[in-house]
């Protein structure tokens, strides 16, 4: 069975249509999953919606965290939570298209891969809604952790995986790139990028700014020293 993570804050005013679109997307593709939904305290009360929607539908669950706050952290506590076999995490402001579920999950189901990301910058996945100034960021964001991985798209934040790949490592990122942290720290053989089309929130704001630029590059700099503290090993 197959848990997705969605860690949430301040996302009322798109966390239902997601839950609605996700889970009919499971159902149609026949994908055996639940829906975590880790929400920190939103002040806008996106865990109510989230747990009026659960009343409906038992593969949708909440935890609502009151002491802690951060996507990574969130992400790390909703694996805990599961023994399922493979894991994952989307956003819940449907920037992360319910559509590309099966191509991401499928792989992992077939034994294809131990991870799957979901690309934007591969053949065939795209971007809509952006304005410049975010593209030249994640392309540069990109551009810093591309020695780090293979992976085109380091700073995903769609992706699955087989929970062998955690077993045993101490996950401990910095900021918001828990993707990153698993690519670099996981234990696994191969990973697989999936294009998909990224779509920029239309309601509400962005989370991104110059405090979590800031994380990533302390993130990077604490990632690229592990590496090079593993190859000495």
């Amino acid at each position: 069975m197959i848990s997705i993570i969605v860690p949430t804050f301040n996302e009322r005013e798109t966390i239902y249509n997601f839950l609605e679109e996700t889970v009919n997307q499971l159902q149609i593709n026949k994908l055996n999953a639940n829906i975590i939904v880790v929400d920190d305290n939103s002040p806008d009360g996106t865990y109510e919606i989230v747990e009026q929607f659960s009343r409906k539908c038992n593969n949708v669950s909440l935890v609502r965290r009151t002491n802690d706050r951060g996507l990574a952290s969130a992400c790390i506590y909703g694996f805990g939570l599961t023994n399922n076999s493979i894991l994952g995490v989307m956003d819940g402001d449907l920037s992360h298209a319910p559509k590309a579920l099966p191509y991401l999950i499928n792989p992992l189901i077939y034994n294809l891969c131990d991870i799957t990301v979901g690309s934007r910058y591969i053949t065939g996945g795209r971007i809509l809604n952006w304005p410049l100034r975010r593209y030249i960021i994640s392309r540069t964001a990109c551009l810093f952790g591309s020695a780090l991985t293979s992976i085109k798209d380091v700073t995903s934040g769609f992706f699955f995986f087989k929970r062998s790949v955690i077993e045993g490592v101490n996950l401990d990122p910095i900021g918001f790139k828990i993707c990153l942290e698993i690519l670099v720290k996981g234990n696994y053989q191969t990973a697989m990028e999936i294009p998909f089309t990224f779509s920029d929130r239309i309601t509400g704001k962005s989370k991104m700014g110059a405090k979590q630029i800031h994380l990533y590059l302390k993130h990077l700099y604490k990632l690229y020293s592990y590496k090079m503290q593993s190859k000495r090993v």
